[in-house]
């Protein structure tokens, strides 16, 4: 599984109980073009890693655009490594007018190169009214808006088979604490707690910014995330040895650290929701949903729920997302268009066009929870409205990809090795220091 967890798994499985695909086309006139068709014979450019029903679904965003404006527009999908095709199309004189980011990394990169075209005022407004501050932190670089926040991802939510935990008699934890003793009541009734998907990094760095931005807080998440903080501080350390009560606890995981090293995100699902289930839940983000549903079958709401991750210690419960930020490039070919296409995707109409297709998230909170075609999406999404300026981005995402993002290496290769042995978490964090040292001074 590629560092696209956040919309390639929700693009390959739709999150919920997808209603149709109801475009909302020509409702409202919009700061796009006023429905006038102000744009006809203009064409723009769209570039994005989406691909599958992700990108059949932004589709249905784009013609609503063309709807109202009359610009026709041009998705391309670049795959995983956005940064250099994106570089290379630059460098070629063919760039696109607007790409989907999916990293705060890679928009800081962006703009830091000088690629990057300010957000317009109109745009501006419609995110200072819709969206937390924090998105438009997200979204900035040395205090401009560079990025708009379209899509995001919910990366606190445990799922779990609701026959699992009524047969073992237990309701869904409020506290970490609970958490593990819930578990264990779990493994005593006959299944494993947990499925944990070790062998993609990337799910380890999600377990372990959980329990981070809850037990130490958001002050010192922030300061880790941007490597103001050593990996070797105190709270680092308190944060691996929570993590590694529960990787050392044979009942907890199931088939044990090995089978945890050895099953990958889509096994870990199967794990808990497919025909012969080995464990009770799964901890990843809401696309556990869309693989329990498409792959699996199973009824979300019914016989797939979720809870949020709980709060560890005495800190609060954590909310950590990810999301593709929109951009815009001074050197495509219409950028001026591509900026009309993000005054668009900032308003609540665009975003319920692919709320009602499903798979999809909104940090837009002048969107209505209605527009999310199940009860199960809609709670994902009302959680991560009311989160406001504690939603923390994933940190790992933060980092250069030399250490938050690539596999076999940096973080996700420390915590693996943590995961096989998480006996030393003063050692693990040292090492995760020299590795996040070398990554920030590249």
């Amino acid at each position: 599984m590629m560092r696209r967890r956040t919309t390639l798994l929700t693009g390959c499985t739709a999150l919920v109980l997808a209603l149709g695909a109801t475009a909302c086309g020509s409702g409202d006139p919009v700061s796009a073009g006023g429905g006038d068709k102000a744009l006809s014979g203009q064409t723009v450019t769209v570039a994005g890693v989406w691909s599958g029903s992700e990108q059949k679904n932004f589709q249905k965003v784009l013609d609503a655009f063309t709807a109202k404006t009359g610009a026709k527009t041009q998705f391309v999908s670049t795959g995983d490594n956005v940064s250099t095709v994106v570089g290379s199309k630059i460098e070629g004189g063919n760039a696109p007018d607007v790409v989907m980011v999916p990293q705060v990394g890679v928009l800081q990169q962006f703009a830091k190169k000088g690629w990057l075209k300010p957000l317009s005022a109109t745009t501006e407004k419609s995110v200072d009214a819709g969206y937390a501050p924090v998105w438009k932190k997200y979204g900035s670089v040395d205090g401009t808006l560079y990025g708009l926040y379209f899509k995001a991802a919910h990366k606190s939510t445990v799922w779990y088979s609701p026959d699992a935990l009524a047969q073992a008699g237990v309701e869904p934890p409020k506290s970490y604490a609970e958490l593990l003793k819930a578990g264990h009541t779990v493994s005593d009734s006959g299944l494993a707690a947990f499925a944990v998907a070790g062998q993609d990094g990337w799910t380890l760095t999600d377990w372990f910014e959980n329990i981070y931005l809850s037990q130490a807080g958001p002050e010192k998440y922030d300061a880790l995330a941007a490597h103001k903080l050593k990996w070797t501080d105190p709270s680092v350390v308190e944060a691996l040895t929570t993590l590694g009560k529960l990787f050392k606890d044979k009942q907890l995981i199931a088939g044990g650290q090995k089978g945890a090293l050895n099953t990958d995100f889509p096994g870990s699902v199967e794990k808990v929701f497919g025909p012969k289930p080995e464990a009770g839940m799964v901890y990843e983000g809401d696309f556990v949903a869309g693989v329990a549903h498409d792959q699996f079958g199973k009824v979300i709401g019914k016989e797939a729920d979720f809870f949020p991750f709980p709060a560890v210690g005495g800190g609060k419960a954590p909310v950590v997302s990810g999301g593709d930020a929109a951009v815009v490039l001074k050197d495509g070919k219409n950028s001026a268009a591509g900026m009309k296409l993000l005054e668009y995707l900032a308003t609540p109409e665009a975003a319920a066009v692919w709320a009602k297709a499903g798979g999809f998230l909104s940090p837009n909170k002048a969107l209505a929870l209605t527009s999310y075609g199940d009860d199960v999406t809609r709670a994902t999404a009302k959680s991560l409205i009311a989160a406001g300026d504690s939603v923390r981005f994933d940190m790992s995402d933060q980092a250069p990809a030399s250490f938050g993002g690539t596999k076999g290496v940096g973080e996700w290769k420390l915590l693996q090795d943590f995961l096989r042995d998480p006996s030393d978490p003063k050692g693990t964090a040292a090492k995760l220091e020299t590795a996040a040292a070398k990554a920030y001074q590249d």
